[in-house]
């Protein structure tokens, strides 16, 4: 079961948001990937805890993982 990442359909279509929010996830990963650091996302999104931001980017990658795990 997911701690941090949702996806409903009455949330942005069904995309994958933090739970309790309607920030995507792909948009917390594209500011990772555009070098902000983690405090700079959480200035941001104030409403969102350092703590959740990078547990969700942990999920993230426990979801990859386990995703690649199947594939091969």
């Amino acid at each position: 079961m997911k701690k941090y990442i949702i996806s409903d359909s009455n949330i942005l279509g069904g995309k994958a948001v933090i739970k309790g929010t309607r920030i995507p996830v792909d948009q917390i990963l594209f500011l990772l990937n555009d070098d902000f650091p983690i405090e700079a996302i959480h200035q941001l999104y104030p409403h969102v805890s350092v703590e959740t931001i990078k547990g969700t980017v942990e999920e993230v990658a426990q979801i990859i993982n386990s995703h690649a795990s199947q594939v091969s």
